[in-house]
């Protein structure tokens, strides 16, 4: 286990430049906030953290598999016990897949309680002659295009520190309550995904597991232990608004070592990873497993240096490096970078982001991707890791349970002229949950090679 830096603190990010820090109008009330902020309890714990880290560094020696998805901007208004369910249970079913037919133990990470932020490449938003700050997530300002919306306001942090808590409240009820149980894999199916394809697959896996678990019983394993009734979802979020992660970070009781107790697992964006900047200086003092967005905009010889920096022990676990470069472009950028980190020694999880390289603005101005398009992408990239020798150890989704029209393709096959009957989204468009298992039984076959 390592230790914090010595020369670190949860503030020393002050010393360095911070991007994508919203222009907060009254400092004194934002100061007020934060310190608020710190005196709540935590929203997870350093255990949880350590045990998350402990499977994701499997998941770096190719002997486990991380399955992280979710909202692209969760929004306060869906805190409700129903939105929440249907995004647990897709990723259980996706879960259950990878595990079942990919023959992996499966990290269950959601891109939940507390992704209420999202990086803007613009400050300022213009619509006619009006111009107002950009949208920046509900944990900043409104998305509503008028004046007041767009104000910055630091009481939606101290909003979104509870809606995240009522959040883990309910993971926590649903995933150790008994609603993960493995005998009610049939339970999971939505509505809609059932009459399908997709759904009619899946409900014969579920059988399958139906089966076998009544054979555990009948030879006297005892099917009611938390083993088969309970289940980990760990939380995940990009860490953005550095000064709500500041507050919430602690130092374990047990240890003496500091851990962001925000989420479980955070993430660096592909538009903060500066070498010099802030979020840098942050991530690399807390002790939670982290990930890092890569584009193509990407430095080999930068890149190289952030690994030194955020996991100078070489620890299995800490890092993900999260690749988000584009169908058909994948081939250009990936294997130089595989190849230069295996040269190096460094033990990270290599994971695909197929969502954010493939996103286009559709005939219908809606912005979209192609279930083709992500499918391409999550293909070359575990041909591409398997030819290099380095391990295909996840993949990075924004997905929901509803039965939204956001992405074109799948098995019910949406078009141009389906995206809007349910366009729901408050920012990227995400994979419905039948667009969600398709997937998932199409990376259950890669994983189990």
């Amino acid at each position: 286990m390592s230790d914090s830096p010595a020369n670190w603190h949860p503030s020393s990010w002050h010393q360095f430049p911070a991007a994508q820090m919203p222009p907060w109008p009254d400092p004194a009330e934002y100061q007020e906030t934060i310190k608020t902020i710190s005196q709540f309890p935590p929203l997870v714990f350093a255990g949880e953290i350590r045990a998350l880290k402990e499977i994701l560094a499997k998941a770096a020696e190719g002997e486990a598999f991380l399955l992280q998805g979710g909202d692209c901007a969760e929004n306060f208004s869906q805190c409700t016990a129903p939105y929440i369910r249907e995004t647990l249970k897709v990723l259980l079913q996706m879960s259950i897949i990878l595990t079942y037919a990919g023959g992996k133990p499966v990290a269950k990470v959601g891109r939940i309680a507390g992704q209420f932020a999202k990086p803007r490449s613009s400050n300022m938003e213009k619509i006619g002659d009006l111009e107002f700050p950009s949208f920046r997530g509900d944990m900043v300002n409104s998305p509503e295009f008028t004046a007041e919306a767009r104000r910055p306001d630091p009481q939606r942090l101290i909003k979104g520190y509870y809606v995240a808590c009522a959040t883990m409240n309910l993971l926590r009820a649903f995933t150790k309550g008994g609603y993960a149980a493995l005998h009610r894999v049939h339970a999971w199916n939505n509505d809609f995904v059932k009459n399908s394809p997709i759904g009619q697959n899946y409900e014969v896996l579920a059988e399958q597991i139906s089966k076998a678990l009544n054979f555990f019983e009948t030879i006297g394993l005892d099917v009611d232990s938390p083993r088969f009734n309970q289940a980990n979802v760990y939380t995940s979020h990009e860490a953005l608004l550095l000064g709500y992660e500041e507050a919430l970070t602690r130092r374990d009781s047990t240890t003496g070592e500091w851990y962001d107790c925000s989420a479980h697992m955070i993430w660096i964006g592909d538009r903060t990873r500066q070498l010099d900047g802030a979020h840098i200086e942050f991530f690399r003092g807390v002790l939670n497993p982290v990930g890092v967005k890569i584009g193509p905009s990407y430095n080999l010889d930068e890149t190289l240096r952030l690994i030194e920096i955020l996991n100078p022990e070489n620890e299995p676990g800490r890092l993900t490096l999260i690749t988000r470069f584009g169908a058909g472009k994948v081939g250009d950028y990936l294997p130089p970078l595989a190849r230069a980190v295996k040269n190096a020694g460094h033990k990270v999880v290599w994971c695909c982001d197929p969502m954010h390289g493939n996103t286009y603005v559709a005939e219908s101005g809606h912005k979209t991707r192609n279930f083709d398009d992500i499918m391409g992408e999550v293909g070359d990239f575990f041909s591409i890791h398997r030819s290099e020798g380095t391990n295909p150890g996840g993949v990075h989704l924004e997905m929901t349970g509803e039965n939204v029209t956001e992405c074109i393709g799948g098995g019910r096959k949406i078009e141009n002229d389906h995206l809007k009957l349910n366009y729901a989204t408050q920012c990227d468009p995400r994979l419905n949950a039948e667009q969600s298992l398709d997937l998932a039984f199409h990376l259950a076959q890669l994983v189990h090679g």
